[in-house]
């Protein structure tokens, strides 16, 4: 997939204001500060299509970007550690569900996880709900630069080691700052959206 254009839509809380249009909808969703916005900003070579911030949690609604006039990137919520009360954060999940839940246009499922962290409880009860709701989905490991080579290699083997039948769960080992990642995470989509 080559990425020619890619424009805000818009971004809203309530399902109501979701692009009513027949348009596949690949989804993104990590926990907050995993670098989700500069992974977006990356694959779709722009600086600031997505907001970055150094503060968890930013992204507080869902975000729709046009990508090629053909598909939709969907940027969710984050989630974990966000300085956000509990009820807010409640709330987040109550509208990433009733995004996920029932949406035929939703084509694949990007969970962004920070390479230099073991899974949580949140990411595998997410990719449980996945797998029971059918979505196809695939996972992306952020911030590889952070690492040595040597140590990414054990990190991606206790990464996978945590999820339950790993080894039909496609990992892209990804750093926004040399690119590392971008052409198989284009690639992936690719494939989702030829499968619909």
């Amino acid at each position: 997939m080559r990425v020619k254009t890619a424009e805000f839509l818009c971004s809203t809380a309530r399902r109501a204001d979701f692009p009513r249009d027949a348009l596949p909808q690949i989804a993104f969703a990590g926990r907050s500060n995993v670098g989700k916005s500069s992974l977006l900003n990356t694959v779709v070579r722009r600086k600031n299509l997505a907001r970055t911030s150094a503060t968890p949690g930013r992204t507080r609604q869902i975000n729709f970007f046009l990508i090629n006039g053909t598909v939709y990137f969907v940027d969710l919520p984050g989630y974990g550690y966000a300085k956000v009360s509990k009820a807010m954060r409640r709330q987040w999940g109550k509208l990433v569900e009733g995004y996920l839940r029932d949406n035929p246009a939703l084509k694949a499922f990007i969970l962004i996880l920070d390479a230099r962290r073991l899974p949580e409880k949140e990411e595998l009860e997410l990719v449980a709900w996945l797998d029971l709701h059918n979505i196809p989905y695939f996972i992306v490991l952020t911030k590889t630069d952070k690492l040595s080579r040597s140590e990414l290699v054990r990190q991606i083997r206790r990464i996978t080691a945590a999820f339950p039948g790993a080894e039909a769960i496609p990992f892209i080992a990804f750093s926004a700052r040399t690119g590392e990642g971008r052409d198989e995470i284009l690639k992936m989509i690719e494939s989702h959206l030829k499968n619909t």
